[in-house]
């Protein structure tokens, strides 16, 4: 080990960067479909000695110092978020002829940009870096700290953050409901870093004793919450969830929007399965009507004809408002409650869009060079002002999320005290079969445990499924599956910390990991002095 270690530190140039480069692809198999995590066993303590061996000028500024060390961390990111992230380019391929231009700035730019996150956090971590176990302290810190500033800087986007990979299964995800995601990413990043101690034997027995501790305490406490007996239902509810798996070539084309609404109809109306009742509620998923109900108006009382009494549907749509000869029309990406006489009885409106995706920032400017939002569908939206709880039928409050804004632990922690249940509504069928859906999923089950609120997820073509608040899948559909699950839903919350506490707690991990470092980094110098 000592040798190993040895060579990657020496390495330079050329060397060093596609070293960072394969350990920071390599660790993506910690993340959802292929849940290795022990590949980041590998990845981190090599980006660890990397960073020993990235040493700037001593004499030069501060950027010369730390120079080699962001680096190290950009070159790790950039393979991290390449080999994470590429199936965002199948997204263009629906439309080839028309996006297929933009293929090289989705695939290589995103993964690009996203990189900086990763060299900021090896550079900060570099500040305070030492040669024994404060300098996986240091990477914890700096790794923490960035993938939070991740999850909201130019509107955010915390995708496959390190946290993820070391919640595979549900045993290992109640952590989460204590420490929340900034927290678990300084814990998974220091304990998936410790085994670099093995080969200069510094603090070797301090970093195995942590190392057995902090494994233990995260199974052993997944142990005994999953072993706990459930809460009581205070009530329940009869769900059914409709995949249609529509082909998105022809989602947006008017020959054939009759025949995606009686595809969802029919779907809808089927006898519910062996064993289960009347579903209470139907779920559809995002964007799911093809058409604008202010065009078709008929078809709310196609819907209030199938829904029986007490029945509700939420179904995702665009909604148009301020039609008119004197007002431009504003589109939005929503859900809204049907109720069993046809009429609309609430809608909730997307508030966190996918930029490029859902709208085009500097509209205007980039307008002038041609280009145009790139996937959502023939329109740019515009974002909601706030998200509210729907009433389901027997009083269950119903928090609803659209596409990745399930993704943003604060986002869906701000308002889930106000219901008993979360609705995440998707189509990630831009993305097909790839990682990209896993992914997606993975992060929505990490919110029901976060929250301690089952799920209900409708998908286009998958991964639709009811997740309960404890991680566990129910029932699921497969990815290009076209059918309905029929689900009784306890609704009891399990009893967690709110998000207040969470996050505190979070803050607080994350800084005793800097303190951590700053102290041993103190040492050292005066040590050397």
């Amino acid at each position: 080990m000592e040798r190993l270690a040895g060579r990657i530190i020496l390495l330079w140039g050329w060397r060093r960067a596609l070293v960072a480069f394969l350990a920071g692809a390599l660790a993506v198999l910690g993340q959802a479909p292929y849940d290795f995590f022990a590949a980041c066993f590998i990845s981190f303590p090599v980006l660890v000695w990397l960073i020993d061996g990235a040493t700037g000028e001593a004499s030069g500024s501060l950027w010369r110092r730390l120079r080699p060390a962001f680096a190290v961390g950009w070159w790790f990111g950039f393979g991290y978020f390449l080999a994470g992230l590429w199936w965002i380019g199948s997204a263009l391929l629906v439309e080839a002829d028309s996006f297929a231009w933009a293929l090289p700035f989705a695939v290589i730019g995103i993964p690009f940009a996203l990189a900086f996150f990763y060299g900021f956090a090896t550079m900060v971590a570099r500040t305070m870096w030492t040669n024994d176990i404060g300098r996986i302290a240091a990477l914890a810190f700096g790794f923490a700290l960035m993938e939070w500033l991740r999850g909201f800087l130019f509107t955010g986007f915390p995708w496959n953050a390190i946290g993820y990979a070391a919640m595979p299964v549900p045993l290992l995800m109640q952590s989460i409901s204590v420490t929340g995601m900034v927290g678990m990413n300084a814990l998974a990043v220091f304990v998936f870093a410790l085994p670099a101690l093995l080969a200069a034997r510094r603090h070797l027995r301090l970093g195995a004793a942590l190392f057995v501790v902090l494994i233990a305490a995260h199974a052993g406490f997944g142990f005994i919450r999953l072993s706990a007996p459930e809460t009581p239902a205070a009530r329940s509810l009869d769900v059914r969830i409709v995949q249609p798996a529509v082909d998105l070539s022809e989602k947006w084309d008017a020959s054939v929007r009759d025949r995606i609404f009686a595809t969802l109809m029919g779907l809808s109306a089927d006898a519910p399965g062996p064993g289960h009742q009347k579903p209470q509620l139907i779920l559809w998923p995002e964007t799911s009507v093809p058409f604008l109900f202010t065009e078709r108006p008929d078809a709310l009382t196609a819907l209030g004809d199938m829904l029986a009494p007490g029945q509700m549907l939420i179904a995702g749509v665009v909604r148009e408002e301020g039609s008119g000869a004197t007002t431009d029309s504003r589109y939005y990406n929503s859900v809204v409650a049907i109720d069993d006489k046809g009429e609309i009885a609430d809608a909730v409106d997307k508030v966190h869009l996918v930029p490029f995706g859902e709208y085009l920032p500097f509209a205007d400017l980039l307008g002038r060079f041609g280009l145009e939002q790139l996937v959502a569908g023939p329109m740019n939206f515009t974002a909601g002002n706030e998200r509210h709880a729907i009433t389901l039928p027997d009083g269950v409050r119903a928090l609803p999320f659209i596409c990745y804004e399930v993704i943003f632990p604060d986002l869906v922690g701000m308002d889930a005290n106000s219901a008993q249940l979360l609705v995440n509504v998707t189509n990630d069928a831009w993305f097909g079969d790839t990682p990209g859906p896993y992914q997606h999923f993975r992060q929505a089950q990490i919110r029901a445990v976060e929250n301690g609120l089952p799920l209900l997820r409708a998908a286009n073509n998958g991964i639709s499924a009811v997740v309960d608040p404890r991680g566990r899948i129910v029932d699921a559909l497969a990815i290009n599956a076209r059918g309905a699950i029929d689900v009784h839903v306890p609704i009891s919350a399990a009893a967690v910390m709110s998000p207040g506490q969470r996050r505190v707690n979070g803050m607080l991990i994350m800084l005793l990991f800097g303190i951590m470092a700053v102290l041993l980094n103190v040492r050292q110098r005066l040590r050397v002095n």
